[in-house]
């Protein structure tokens, strides 16, 4: 037991600066929502089940354009796949005598940052760990939509303009990192973009609808990417850096 609240205690410990950029972020979210015309509850309930941005921002663009449930849900599918393949990772460092329940409960907590730093824990990980990073991390993006909704109401429509870019520059904050360290991720951006603009302005691809417009974009981009340019596993790299024999 006091095993579980020292690791508890670390999860909370290390989950607040999680806690801090998700809030700032969410509240941008939140302004978002109150755009599309999401009550402050309902935008704050949206964060507490869901807990992931590009999943939600994309939602809330659905939701403004009055698209299908069946639309929604297809590309809430397709966005949050990443996350089946996190849990499998966790599960895999979790005790394989622990609790089907616990194991639901950390699959809930699991975000690209929860994710990163559980992945990180030493040894076998301990769930009271995640717990903690999901209690104060889960909470900050839930208040800071909320406070986004509620004070979108009040704050100036210049100021509620240019603190919407914000969710933008969070996305433009992800991609560059990666895209200086590998060309190929850069390529696939600039193709995803001219695909995301012909998919916007020529006649006939123009009328498919918004969350349709994602996910046939993902599957096939993504698809493309993965014949062409398959990622090899660290065994296939130690076969072709190790020297011949014989």
């Amino acid at each position: 037991m006091s095993c579980n609240k020292g690791w508890f205690a670390k999860g909370l410990k290390d989950g607040v600066p999680i806690a801090l950029g998700y809030f700032a972020v969410a509240f941008t979210l939140g302004i978002a929502a109150r755009n599309a015309g999401l009550t402050a509850f309902q935008a704050a309930f949206m964060s507490l089940t869901n807990v992931t941005s590009a999943g939600e921002f994309a939602g809330i663009g659905l939701i403004a354009s009055g698209a299908a449930y069946i639309e929604m849900a297809a590309m809430q599918l397709v966005i949050n796949l990443r996350y089946c393949l996190m849990s499998c990772t966790l599960s895999q460092k979790l005790d394989s005598k622990l609790p089907f329940l616990h194991r639901l409960l950390v699959a809930y907590g699991v975000t690209d940052e929860i994710f990163a730093i559980s992945a990180a824990a030493e040894g076998k990980l301990n769930p009271y760990y995640t717990y903690g990073a999901a209690c104060v991390a889960v909470p900050g993006w839930t208040i800071g939509t909320y406070l986004g909704v509620v004070l979108g109401n009040v704050m100036p429509d210049r100021l509620l303009s240019a603190m919407s870019v914000a969710l933008y520059g969070m996305f433009i904050a992800i991609i560059i990192p990666p895209v200086r360290k590998d060309k190929i991720i850069a390529g696939l951006i600039v193709v995803s973009m001219i695909a995301s603009s012909l998919f916007t302005y020529l006649p006939i691809l123009r009328d498919i609808s918004p969350g349709f417009r994602i996910i046939i974009l993902t599957i096939v981009i993504a698809g493309i990417a993965a014949v062409l340019f398959p990622i090899e596993t660290e065994s296939e790299q130690e076969k072709q850096g190790s020297p011949k024999t014989g």
